[in-house]
């Protein structure tokens, strides 16, 4: 067949939707997860609100969410799911390596990141920013009142590069104190090491909330000095694990801009909105085109609820965390939360 023929061909099947309807390949990580009957979820080894373990094991957060949401579009089973802690040093080796399928571990989406480290970055899961927390007693209240003073931060992380270009655009001459487990930052700030301890604001409310003996001697600066968008990371070669990944992060989003519910999921299946058929699965199969099966969207939300839900449940207003929803609103709301339609 000439390549004139092949074209010829390709225009006629796209035409007429066929190219469109045909089924997705699985791809070489959807097969390796069925076949173990798990998907490995890197995490972060305990930050309160995104992702931490109890004494029994059972891991909750965010980013926990996003995995158990994920294991049960892509199994039909939330429970299918292997945890495995990294700090900020390991957790892209970890991920390169095949060592874990998905890093859903509050990681920063840069250019650096997408374009050097053989990664994709997903969807957005929380907009962040990074700031500063510092004591009551230090009467600061004015990140730019930190000229010449000490600041605890985590090793090989955007904060730090942050931190330090931060410091040089004001002329602050802020001097890091530079630690490599985040365990050992916050520890030496709660003892006095340095007067302030910097990370992303939500990283500040978990860290306040966690380990501070008296969280309300601790105020977080109002300012931020980056944009931190946060999100689940894979590796690339995989176009159809990477899309599997995306559209799961997307329906959570759509199904609670179109008020789909942990709770309602059956009763919205007899609904009439065509949007709704389409994420529930009651007219057009979609999951076909990512390998899965058409509840693949019901499966998640039944697990976890939608965006709106994890959001509070983890890290909202009536959290332990009390962050306003703020960026994370949806786009009608004047939030950035704007989900790819699901069509």
């Amino acid at each position: 067949m000439t390549r004139t023929t092949t074209k010829v061909l390709l225009s006629a099947l796209l035409a007429t939707g066929v190219l469109a309807s045909l089924p997705a390949h699985a791809g070489k990580t959807l097969d390796a997860i069925k076949a173990k009957g798990q998907i490995v979820c890197g995490v972060n080894t305990g930050l309160a609100g995104f992702s931490q373990a109890d004494s029994a094991g059972n891991w909750t957060g965010l980013d926990a969410d996003t995995c158990k949401a994920i294991a049960a579009a892509v199994l039909g089973d939330a429970t299918k799911v292997k945890w495995v802690p990294l700090n900020a040093q390991q957790r892209f080796a970890a991920l390169q390596s095949g060592e874990i399928d998905i890093l859903a571990r509050n990681t920063t989406f840069s250019l650096t990141r997408d374009a050097s480290l053989g990664l994709h970055q997903t969807a957005v899961t929380y907009y962040d920013g990074q700031g500063f927390m510092v004591t009551t007693k230090s009467k600061i209240k004015d990140a730019k009142q930190l000229k010449g003073q000490t600041v605890c931060v985590q090793s090989g992380t955007t904060t730090e590069k942050n931190l330090t270009d931060f410091s040089k655009a004001n002329g602050l001459g802020i001097k890091p104190v530079v630690f490599e487990k985040v365990e050992a930052a916050t520890g030496a700030y709660f003892a006095g090491r340095c007067i302030a301890y910097t990370t992303d604001a939500s990283g500040l409310a978990s860290v306040r909330n966690k380990e501070a003996k008296v969280p309300d001697e601790h105020i977080i600066l109002p300012q931020l000095i980056s944009k931190e968008p946060l999100g689940p990371m894979v590796r690339r070669g995989d176009d159809e694990w990477f899309a599997i990944v995306k559209w799961v992060v997307y329906g959570l989003l759509e199904a609670e801009e179109y008020g789909i519910t942990q709770a309602n999921v059956d009763q919205m299946k007899t609904s009439t909105d065509p949007v709704v058929q389409r994420i529930l699965g009651t007219t057009e199969d979609t999951g076909k085109l990512l390998g899965l099966d058409k509840e693949w969207m019901a499966k998640a939300l039944k697990a976890t609820g939608n965006y709106g839900e994890i959001f509070e449940r983890n890290v909202g207003p009536k959290s332990p965390l009390k962050l306003p929803r703020g960026a994370n609103n949806l786009w009608n709301k004047g939030g950035l939360m704007y989900a790819y339609p699901v069509r």
